[in-house]
């Protein structure tokens, strides 16, 4: 695990067989691929990512080395310093894209857990009835993602609200104080795979878009705000380097 530094940040600015059918990213045309390396966490060791779009509706698909999403954060009992655990695809996508305030950082869609906090209050994930139970169950985000000093040196974290300003945010925004997003778009999981379909309000925004794939930890201030959630960990990065490689086709 490493962290993820301001130059990586410049250089985009048990195992389960693949089906035979090769439907998993690894065997996708165009698939950003990364080699196994058993040092890592084989849930979170990506093999490879891919994304493919029918019109307005786009899929991201990333493929691991283990059971993807088979390993969640530990809770810690409360907000301040909860972990989360996260598949991120990160794009060169305007925030405005889906919502938020134009030219803010960098867009990415990922998916959470953090068994400590529930952050899409809107959605009943476990279907019990109650929407506010529900932050262990691997759910969907968009985020815009900047450097910030404060989550440690080079490092990044999810751009915070400062106080007395109201940015433009989606309408799903959760009402945390940072770039979040929780557009209840749902992760689906098979075997190695995770992923997640989403649908754009116009296909020309998309046009041309380039992707990565990353998986990572982040954590909540101890503090709670200024900054809220911090990248702390980089368990892979499909390219290597960060360097956006895949085209949406």
């Amino acid at each position: 695990m490493k962290p993820l530094t301001l130059c990586v940040l410049a250089l985009a600015l048990s195992s389960t067989a693949v089906r035979a059918d090769g439907s998993h990213a690894v065997h996708q045309k165009g698939a950003i691929k990364s080699p196994a390396d058993k040092t890592r966490t084989a849930s979170f060791d990506i093999l490879a990512a891919h994304v493919h779009r029918d019109g307005r509706t786009v899929t991201f698909h990333m493929t691991t080395n283990g059971v993807a999403g088979a390993d969640k954060p530990t809770p810690v009992g409360q907000l301040g310093g909860a972990p989360v655990l996260s598949y991120v695809w990160p794009t060169s996508l305007d925030p405005a894209t889906v919502g938020f305030e134009g030219k803010t950082g960098i867009l990415a869609l990922a998916a959470t857990s953090h068994p400590d906090f529930d952050d899409t209050p809107l959605y009943d994930e476990d279907g019990d009835g109650n929407p506010a139970n529900d932050g262990t169950k691997w759910h969907s985000h968009w985020v815009v993602l900047t450097p910030t000093q404060a989550c440690g040196e080079g490092a990044l974290g999810v751009r915070d609200i400062p106080e007395g300003t109201s940015p433009e945010m989606p309408a799903t925004w959760p009402g945390l104080p940072i770039f979040i997003d929780s557009p209840g778009f749902t992760p689906l999981f098979d075997g190695p795979e995770v992923k997640i379909t989403v649908v754009f309000a116009n296909d020309d925004a998309i046009t041309g878009a380039s992707y990565d794939g990353v998986t990572s930890a982040l954590t909540v201030n101890a503090n709670i705000h200024a900054p809220l959630l911090c990248v702390t960990d980089v368990f892979d990065v499909a390219s290597g380097d960060l360097s956006l490689p895949g085209k949406v086709n």
